[in-house]
């Protein structure tokens, strides 16, 4: 099923001469009927697409070779940001239960954070993978504010922050603070940089990494002109799309500028590349996902 047509919204001509507006001029609706669509992740070896369905407290799954929908996992915590690590397990973060979990490929679950210094996590968000296997994420507190994506509860921690859960030891550390409202995170095709959308800030800071898993070097990378920012991916040329609330799905040169937008019905709250050919953008807005099979190329598996 389609929907609308000239989904594309040119502001500067590096985004034609990028040829980020040659692919599909309509939407693909995959999925309905949801209440608040979150963190499509594409699984390659399986040719599925799953997302979190938070309010209804459940992952669900889009077959890309039947188009057929399920339930993925139910209850699965009111989940939100999900991502695939080096072996290909599912890393979920559940706002309820204010945790990150890896899947195994037994489907059993393990527990990777839960806490930080003794006391609960907020909500975690969105999680990302660095080249040395340690999971890095997000903890706002949207999770614990009101029972509508998670359980009201008082937080702990008493900050919203940034953490990385090293691969030999399995401590969680600290490694960015003071935002407002820590949400997406990606890091850039070299590892040497982290993206991080703050979206009660409204804008992307981006910091360097250090070879220790430390960062540096904060400043910010953009700011919203229209709707909240969300979470973040890149294409394999460098330039960074991000769902923005309320404004579509906006690119971004390396540089910073705000090169065009896709233009969605409902408001855009994950985006992430696959797809046979990693040209397809899976977009979870509001109650739907959708799809575009563009012009552009998501980054390639990290090697």
């Amino acid at each position: 099923m389609t929907d609308g047509a000239g989904v594309y919204e040119v502001l500067d001509e590096r985004f034609t001469t990028g040829r980020c507006h040659l692919g599909d001029d309509r939407l693909e609706t995959l999925a309905g009927g949801c209440r608040w669509v979150e963190g499509p992740l594409y699984v390659p070896a399986g040719r599925y697409l799953l997302w979190s369905d938070i309010p209804n407290d459940r992952l669900l799954r889009w077959d890309e070779t039947t188009g057929a929908v399920g339930v993925f996992r139910s209850p699965a915590g009111f989940p939100n940001g999900n991502t695939l690590d080096r072996e290909g397990r599912l890393i979920t973060c559940e706002q309820g239960n204010r945790r990150v979990t890896r899947t195994e490929h037994d489907g059993s679950l393990t527990v990777l954070a839960e806490r930080f210094g003794g006391k609960r996590l907020n909500s975690p968000n969105d999680a990302a993978v660095a080249r040395d296997g340690s999971v890095w994420f997000s903890d706002p507190d949207f999770g614990i504010v009101t029972d509508y994506e998670g359980h009201r509860a008082e937080g702990e921690i008493g900050a919203c922050n940034v953490y990385r859960v090293d691969p030999s030891d399995g401590e969680v550390r600290l490694v960015a603070d003071g935002f407002s409202g820590p949400n997406g995170l990606v890091f850039s095709a070299d590892g040497s940089r982290l993206y991080v959308s703050d979206s009660r800030a409204n804008h992307i800071r981006v910091l360097d990494v250090r070879e220790n898993g430390t960062l540096g070097g904060d400043g910010v990378f953009a700011t919203c002109s229209e709707g909240n920012f969300d979470n973040i991916r890149f294409d394999d040329a460098g330039r960074l799309w991000a769902a923005a609330m309320g404004g579509g799905v906006h690119c971004y040169d390396p540089d910073g500028t705000l090169l065009g937008r896709v233009l969605v019905p409902e408001a855009v709250a994950n985006i992430r590349f696959g797809g046979a050919r990693r040209n397809r953008l899976f977009i979870a807005a509001t109650t739907s996902v959708y799809s575009l099979v563009m012009s552009v190329t998501g980054p390639p598996p990290l090697p």
